[in-house]
């Protein structure tokens, strides 16, 4: 940082000597002129201040007018050989390694294209899609989880008692990672305003159950910043650096959050201890998250592991399942399956898909993005008006925000830095959700292909690194955009 502070001195101080310089030489020009009669500039003018060069009318004003056409009705249908033909090429990529998927043409609901669509794989972070999918089928798109301070059982004690929130923010301009987090400030604000003393205070975990680590994760996914032990209460999902996608993550994050209440009270940290609130106890201050549609927003376009497991467990509250990692599972398991998905080959440990253990089968990805996708009529899609329409649409319509919850290819999220470089056909067209683990490279979302047919898609590639399997995913999405396949 130095060294770039002295160039950029150096620089400014050249540009300094080359200003005098240049306007001594101006001086003797605009003399040398003056005495033979033919001065053309005066010091007064822009042009002598711009080196002689005049100033041009800036352009007339553009309107611009922004809109997405829907996918014609009239567009051809594709058919199952001429996706096949097209997907032959790029599906032979020795780079996909142990390799399944699956296409569907989302008007019909026609399968186009199928390969070991019923082996069970490892998705990686294209469960969220599961996660998603159940949140909305379970729960209103406008829930909120709180995080609340109450009396404790002495006169100078407070409980912080978590209630599922990990987006609370103690940045000084309440501008965390996450939008519209609720603030710590608040909080402070709320419990000054009480008028209590206060000298300890207590955090209060027990809104969760069960162990802060799923089965099939690893401790070093918590300083690498993919996850934190999932407590109910977090400061900027446990992370060390709050702006910071995969900043190093707390070991102790609800423990740090008390903490940081503490010292945000003039407290001293060191009284800040784990325990519980008492029955009934007096409620002091109060602050709620986003609205579940904004989180699941930015849980599936950053792929954000810790938002996911702790929507599974809102999941699991709201259906009568214990608030844990198996409690999620079950949930959404539940959830799903209620629905009418096939189940068959789901092995889930977590609702993030970060665990190594995870296993879901390509078509059961493909059949809920395919559902989401179906036509609906003319209705709008909004899951307001579900209990007048057919089983079919009534589902279609409760899903369909799962779509505008996907990554744009080359634009936003984790496809910003894909299809940049290679398979730039597809930027802008394909809309999926990534998955990645070290063993594991996934990708399921729908693309919108030559013809104007709206295609979706469910691929899955292990036992490759994802460096090599990623750029073999995007080049079938690609082919499936640029594909006339009708």
């Amino acid at each position: 940082m130095g060294g770039s502070k002295r160039n950029i001195g150096g620089l400014a101080a050249r540009r300094r000597r080359r200003m005098w310089i240049g306007f001594g030489l101006t001086l003797v020009l605009v003399l040398g002129i003056g005495a033979a009669g033919l001065i053309v500039v005066k010091p007064w003018t822009p042009e002598f201040r711009h080196g002689g060069l005049t100033i041009a009318e800036p352009p007339a004003p553009v309107r611009p007018f922004p809109q997405v056409a829907p996918a014609p009705a009239s567009a051809p249908a594709p058919s199952p050989a001429g996706i096949a033909a097209a997907l032959a090429p790029v599906i032979a990529n020795p780079d996909l390694g142990a390799f399944a998927g699956m296409v569907t043409d989302a008007d019909s609901g026609t399968t186009l294209w199928s390969g070991d669509a019923a082996r069970p794989m490892i998705p990686s972070s294209t469960a969220k899609i599961l996660t998603t999918a159940a949140a909305l089928l379970a729960l209103p798109s406008d829930h909120r989880v709180s995080t609340k301070v109450v009396a404790g059982a002495t006169p100078n004690e407070l409980v912080l008692v978590g209630g599922g929130d990990p987006t609370l923010t103690a940045q000084p301009d309440g501008k965390g990672y996450y939008p519209n987090g609720p603030r710590l400030s608040d909080l402070v604000t709320q419990i000054r305003s009480s008028g209590r003393a206060v000298d300890t205070i207590i955090v209060d975990t027990s809104a969760y159950t069960g162990p802060t680590m799923a089965q099939g994760w690893f401790a070093i996914d918590v300083p690498e910043g993919s996850i934190a032990p999932i407590d109910p209460v977090m400061i900027d999902g446990g992370r060390l650096d709050p702006l910071v996608e995969y900043s190093p993550r707390t070991e102790t994050p609800a423990l740090d959050a008390g903490r940081r209440l503490a010292t945000e009270l003039g407290l001293d940290p060191g009284r800040v201890r784990i325990g519980n609130a008492a029955s009934g106890a007096v409620e002091v201050a109060k602050v709620s998250s986003a609205p579940l549609r904004d989180r699941l927003r930015d849980m599936m376009v950053h792929s954000d592991n810790v938002l996911a497991e702790t929507v599974g467990r809102e999941i699991a509250l709201a259906t009568g399942n214990e608030p844990s990692f198996t409690g999620a599972v079950a949930a959404i398991s539940a959830t799903l399956g209620n629905a009418g998905f096939d189940l068959s080959g789901m092995d889930m440990h977590d609702s993030s898909g970060l665990s190594v253990d995870d296993r879901v089968p390509a078509q059961m990805l493909a059949t809920i993005l395919a559902t989401a996708a179906r036509p609906v009529g003319d209705a709008l899609r909004t899951p307001t008006d579900t209990k007048a329409r057919p089983a079919d649409d009534r589902l279609a319509a409760m899903l369909a925000p799962l779509l505008d919850d996907l990554p744009v290819a080359g634009a936003t999220g984790s496809l910003t830095s894909r299809y940049v470089t290679q398979n730039r056909g597809g930027a802008g067209w394909v809309r999926a959700k990534t998955g990645t683990l070290s063993v594991a490279s996934t990708l399921v979302g729908y693309v919108l292909d030559r013809d104007g047919r709206v295609l979706t898609f469910a691929l899955m590639s292990n036992d490759r690194p994802p460096e090599v399997s990623r750029p073999a995913l995007d080049a079938i999405a690609g082919t499936l955009r640029n594909c006339g396949c009708s």
